[in-house]
């Protein structure tokens, strides 16, 4: 069986990339991404998250090297020079809306229709993409980051959408979204300045903390998101 992240240049997908490497479990590891990422042991595939063309390529290297068993969406946008976390209503732009929107939920969306055909009917098998606390629609006490909240909690509703589908054809498949912690990577650069200096993980820590998460997880788990810690994270 093998596995492919996507995000493999990131900081969470290299950590991932890596770490799936060393433990040996897959007779394959995709590291996909626009920029190869150099990572030994690994098979790159040059891709564009958002181009139905590109994932397709993708998807026939991969199914030319058999059945997956795990795929890690490891991709994300927060901000940059032009998109910032809105802080009111006041703030919201549609371009940010788009751009954001893009890159958290239509990609994961885009990435699950090329690669969940690839997994075998008869095995367990594992589709996750990260998501962020922040989605949580019952855990929101701030307001504010108006795109980047709606964002993900779209992304964990297709989660919940993808886990019904395929429980269809395979009752052992498990379908989740993960919310990683707070990162030091950057994506999270800019708003670290609040954040504990025991809640801010490195990257590897974060990454073999998902995998044990991962690890752990049985088919009545599927459809759900869970936190770095395996403490589920409700809508």
């Amino acid at each position: 069986m093998n596995a492919i992240v996507f995000g493999a240049s990131g900081g969470i997908g290299r950590a991932l990339t890596e770490q799936l490497v060393s433990a040996g479990k897959h007779d394959v590891v995709f590291a996909a991404s626009r920029a190869d990422p150099d990572i030994d042991g690994t098979r790159y595939l040059n891709v564009d998250i958002l181009s139905d063309e590109s994932l397709a390529a993708v998807g026939e290297a991969v199914r030319s090297a058999g059945p997956l068993d795990l795929c890690l969406v490891a991709t994300g946008f927060l901000s940059d020079d032009n998109v910032r976390p809105e802080k009111s209503y006041r703030h919201q732009i549609l371009a940010a809306f788009n751009h954001v929107f893009e890159v958290n939920t239509f990609a994961p969306g885009l990435i699950a229709k090329h690669m969940l055909p690839l997994f075998a009917r008869d095995a367990r098998g594992v589709f996750a993409a990260l998501s962020a606390r922040v989605g949580s629609i019952s855990d929101n006490r701030n307001g504010g980051w108006h795109a980047y909240r709606a964002s993900k909690a779209a992304l964990n509703m297709l989660i919940k959408n993808y886990a019904i589908e395929q429980a269809r054809r395979n009752e052992s498949f498990i379908c989740v979204a993960l919310h990683p912690g707070t990162v030091d990577t950057s994506l999270s650069e800019p708003f670290q300045s609040n954040v504990p200096e025991k809640q801010l993980f490195s990257s590897d820590q974060s990454a073999g903390y998902l995998l044990s998460v991962l690890d752990g997880l049985h088919p009545e788990d599927t459809g759900k998101v869970f936190d770095w810690a395996g403490e589920e994270i409700f809508p």
